[in-house]
């Protein structure tokens, strides 16, 4: 079946758009209403009920949250809007990350209740860090508690923010029924909760004030960032609509001013003028600063502006493994155009990619086009090497771009399959979910006997295992990693060890004397040979560092390696016939175990470096919990109302510490983690 030609957009009547908000505020909820009112879905779905069209995977449905940023396309006011719908929970950050890169415009959804939220100022760092221009719609005016004016307060007192309210709601809470349009001066009023249009009519008698306040508020905010505006302003002279939208726009997208509107996305209140400032005040492709690029021949950096610059180029920032037709791999395209069945340039791996099919994508379902042009957000099928931050770009005159940066992974299990037969079918998962995911790290512990999976947090890792079962049909044991610990020794011993086999034929003999003393820390193992007279050759010298070697391996106290050891051999005996190399190992592996024993054995952990930067309102707590987990504070700085606090820390004290200061700091608090040292561990608190 033919393909229908996929029109070339207008460029500057794109948007490429993402929700971003705290979990719970209404994302995904906006979401929906925008695409049902856009034409773009023909039944509005619900989250609580499983059923919204953006939360398509199965653990979405269950638990009522976005795990996986989905894409889709909608068409209002004769533009092209490709959306994104995020999440907000903290553990998939890693999400809202690689979105924003690709995104021109975000919508920030405050909870009209809770203000700004936690997770809403990480979002608002990304954006800032991307230079993402916003709006943002105050949701939930219907809820009790419900404070228009406050959110505002809360994103010039929490997010530094510079909101400027383009709307003031009708009423609130149960009393919530329309807003009013401070541009044109009108009230839209809801009557009932179904998604059709707003009325609309003159702005009632009992708000005119507030209005009138609120629009000259308006009005002062917009002109200070527009010398034109500022002019008239101050002269008194009138200052049409088309004037301030205008301004608002330039504003917003220079990111000098925030608009505001408001509404109740679940009673479908606010939607329809969100979709018009959409259109409106974000910015197409061609407003944003021009993309910079690095010439893939050169090294010169290169500057790509959207419809002018030929050659394609374009950002993958997700692959998924999709179970219909195989890997798909999105990308939004910043230049040029590519054509399906054609072939592109990895420029980050240096191979080629063959583009079998392309596709628009809508949640989990999609629409099969011929030709995607820049500003376009699609997926494509067949491209077997490309990862998240790949650039594809033209076989003729390839091109960089700037890759994604993620955060560490903040936490780690061990997970084994339950029977042999699932061992190989564990691993293929782990690789693959690891493609999709840049903050799952998958590492395989030689000395612990444990594959260990690094993520953002225990519900990032609990919806990996899920899906491992759910998808790839593997059941696997899950358990906190065990914490490889060390030994030393803290004073000088020797032992002697005798090998005295007789089988028949040439037996087994050597016998050794091996003394151990405390290495400097750091120094590692250091063999000494001080025999005088030949009684052990020289020959056997390795065998005997070796065997010494083995026992250290496995120290006496954990059975974890010996650190810091010099050994010497002072003395033994041979065989002429029935020495051998092996028998001088054993016999040397004997005598050094003996002596380990012998010379007080300490087990040692490792001690990590932690800094923790919290709002100063938590450094109590922060402290009280610091203490309980037998660290040593080095030091605490401030930073106007922000406070740094470094101490060492026992790595088997950090197990669910990340999700332990989010929980006493509201999510407010960062940590990093660092390997420092290894020291004493105190008795009893071995993990086993």
């Amino acid at each position: 079946m033919a393909m229908a030609t996929q029109p070339k957009t207008n460029i500057a009547l794109t948007r490429n758009i993402g929700f971003i908000a705290h979990i719970d505020a209404g994302k995904t909820t906006v979401t929906e209403r925008v695409l049902f009112i856009a034409g773009r879905i023909y039944k509005i779905g619900g989250v609580d009920e499983g059923t919204a069209a953006m939360d398509w995977m199965v653990q979405e449905r269950e638990r009522g949250i976005t795990i996986t940023s989905a894409a889709t396309t909608a068409d209002w006011n004769g533009c092209v809007i490709n959306v994104i719908d995020t999440p907000g929970h903290v553990d998939f950050t890693a999400e809202v990350e690689r979105s924003l890169r690709v995104l021109d415009g975000g919508i920030v959804i405050i909870d009209a209740v809770a203000g700004v939220q936690p997770q809403s100022e990480t979002v608002w760092r990304q954006a800032d860090k991307y230079q993402v221009p916003r709006i943002c719609f105050i949701n939930k005016m219907d809820r009790i508690g419900a404070d228009f004016q406050n959110a505002i307060d809360s994103l010039v007192q929490r997010l530094g923010a510079n909101p400027v309210a383009i709307q003031v709601p009708i009423g609130a809470e149960d009393g919530f029924r329309g807003m009013v349009d401070l541009l044109e001066e009108r009230a839209y009023f809801y009557n009932d909760d179904s998604p059709t249009p707003p009325t609309t009519g003159p702005v009632p008698e009992e708000m005119l004030e507030i209005v009138n306040d609120y629009r000259s508020r308006m009005i002062e905010k917009v002109a200070e960032t527009d010398d034109d505006l500022l002019v008239k302003y101050l002269e008194g002279q009138e200052i049409s609509v088309a004037d301030l939208k205008k301004a608002i726009r330039s504003g917003t997208v220079n990111g000098s001013l925030v608009p505001v509107l408001c509404g109740s996305a679940l009673r479908n209140r606010g939607v329809h003028p969100l979709l018009d400032a959409i259109t409106d005040f974000l910015p197409s492709p061609e407003d944003v600063p021009p993309t910079i690029a690095t010439d893939y021949n050169t090294g010169d950096e290169i500057v790509i502006t959207p419809g002018e610059t030929d050659s394609f180029s374009a950002l993958v920032f997700k692959s998924v493994a999709d179970p219909f037709i195989g890997r798909l791999v999105y990308f939004r395209v910043y230049s040029g155009s590519l054509v399906a069945g054609g072939v592109a340039f990895n420029s980050t791996t240096g191979h080629r990619e063959r583009i079998g099919r392309l596709v628009k994508m809508h949640a989990d379902r999609r629409e099969e086009v011929d030709e995607v042009h820049a500003g376009d957000i699609v997926a494509a099928v067949g491209m077997k090497d490309a990862t998240t931050g790949d650039t594809v770009s033209d076989l003729k005159s390839p091109v960089v771009l700037a890759p994604i940066t993620f955060p560490d992974p903040v936490i780690s299990i061990a997970i084994e399959p339950k029977t042999r037969a699932d061992q190989d079918k564990l691993g293929e998962a782990l690789n693959k979910l690891a493609s999709e995911d840049p903050t799952l790290k998958i590492a395989y512990d030689d000395e612990l006997g444990q594959t260990i999976m690094s993520g953002m947090g225990e519900l990032h890792l609990d919806i990996i295992v899920d899906r491992i079962r759910r998808e790839y049909k593997v059941e696997g044991n899950v358990g906190k990693p065990r914490v490889a610990y060390r030994e030393a020794i803290r004073s000088n011993a020797q032992a002697e060890g005798r090998l005295v086999r007789q089988t028949g034929g040439h037996g087994q003999f050597a016998h050794v004397v091996i003394k151990v003393e405390p290495g400097a820390r750091g120094d590692g193992f250091t063999f000494v040979d001080s025999v005088r007279g030949g009684s052990v050759p020289r020959e056997f010298f390795p065998a005997v560092s070796k065997g010494i070697q083995d026992a250290l391996n496995a120290g006496p106290l954990t059975g974890f390696p010996v650190m810091d050891v010099t050994a010497t051999l002072i003395d033994g005996s041979y065989h002429e016939v029935d020495s051998s190399e092996m028998a001088f190992r054993v016999a040397a592996s004997m005598a050094a175990k003996a002596a380990l024993k012998k010379a007080a054995p300490v087990a040692l952990e490792p001690v990590m470096k932690l800094e923790v930067v919290t709002p100063g309102q938590f450094l109590g707590d922060v402290l009280g919990d610091l203490g309980r987990r037998r660290s040593n504070i080095r030091g605490i700085e401030g930073e106007g109302s922000t406070q740094v606090v470094r101490a060492s820390v026992p790595l088997a004290e950090t197990f669910g510490y990340a999700d332990t200061l989010r929980s006493i700091t509201q999510g407010r608090a960062a940590q990093s983690l660092e390997f420092d040292d290894y020291e004493p561990a105190p008795e009893g608190e071995l993990d086993g």
